[in-house]
C-alpha cells in the first residue's frame, strides 16, 4: 500500500490532499495542530492516520519520525503555511515575517530532514513543497505581500538546493504553485475549489520523477519562472 503524509491536514488544501489520496486506497498521515478538533479530518474515510504536529515546535518532529520508525513514506507534501503580516514598508511587522519564515520556509526543510530516511525506503521517494507563484522573483509585477512572497521565494530556494542533495539517493524534490484556491488564505473571490487543487496535485504528483527534481511547477506541470 502506498502511503503519503501531509502536513496543515485539518482543513483547505491539505484537507483536501487526505481526502484524494484516502479515496485511492492509500495510506495517509495527516498532521494538524489539533487533531481533537479537527473533525472534517477525522470524518475522512480510509486509512487515516492523525498525528499532532504544529510545525513551528522543532521538538515534535523526533516523535513523528519515532512514531513512524519503519514505515515508508511515498510521498511527502509540505503544506502548512501562513499568510503572514499586511505589511506596509514604513511599519514593518518584525515578529510576524519572523514566524512567516518560520512556518512557510524552516519548517518544510525541518520535516524533510527529519523524514529524509522514511522517503528513501519507499517506492516513489518524493517530497512536496507547496509554494505560491507569489513567491516568484520573475514574475512578480505588483508588489506587496512582502513577508508571504519573501518567505515562499526562501522556500523556493531551499528546495532547490534540497533537491540537489538529495537526487543521488532517488528522492524527487519539486516546489508546487497549487493556483489560487478557495480557502482561508485564499478568500473566497479563488476560482479553485480544495478539491479540485488536489486533484491536480494528485495528477501532477504522480507523473513526477527525478528529471523534473528541483522544478518549480503549476499545476499542469509547466514550471514557473523563478
Amino acid at each position: 500500500m502506498p502511503t503519503m503524509l501531509v502536513t496543515g491536514a485539518g482543513r483547505g488544501l491539505g484537507l483536501a490532499l487526505v481526502e484524494a489520496y484516502a479515496r485511492r486506497g492509500w495510506r495517509v498521515h495527516a498532521c494538524c495542530r489539533n487533531p481533537e478538533r479537527a473533525y472534517a479530518l477525522r470524518g475522512i474515510a480510509g486509512d487515516v492516520v492523525l498525528h499532532r504536529l504544529d510545525v513551528r515546535d522543532q521538538t515534535a518532529y523526533r516523535p513523528l519520525a519515532d512514531a513512524l520508525v519503519g514505515e515508508a513514506i511515498d510521498v511527502l507534501i509540505a503544506n502548512a503555511g501562513i499568510p503572514g503580516p499586511e505589511d506596509r514598508i514604513e511599519m514593518l511587522d518584525v515578529p510576524a515575517w519572523f514566524e512567516a519564515f518560520h512556518v512557510n520556509s524552516i519548517a518544510p526543510l525541518v520535516l524533510a530532514g527529519a523524514l529524509r530516511r522514511h522517503v528513501a525506503r519507499s517506492a516513489e521517494r518524493k517530497m512536496i513543497a507547496i509554494s505560491s507563484i507569489l513567491g516568484s522573483i520573475g514574475d512578480n509585477r505588483s508588489g506587496g505581500l512582502y513577508a508571504y512572497r519573501c518567505s515562499k521565494a526562501a522556500l523556493n530556494m531551499a528546495w532547490r538546493s534540497l533537491a540537489c542533495e538529495l537526487r543521488g539517493e532517488g528522492i524527487v524534490c519539486a516546489v508546487v504553485h497549487p493556483g489560487w484556491i478557495r480557502t482561508a488564505m485564499g478568500g473566497e473571490g479563488a476560482p479553485l475549489a480544495p478539491g479540485e487543487a488536489a486533484e491536480a496535485l494528485f495528477a501532477l504528483i504522480a507523473g513526477l520523477d527525478l528529471g523534473r527534481s528541483g522544478c518549480f511547477l503549476d499545476p499542469r506541470g509547466r514550471e514557473c519562472p523563478w
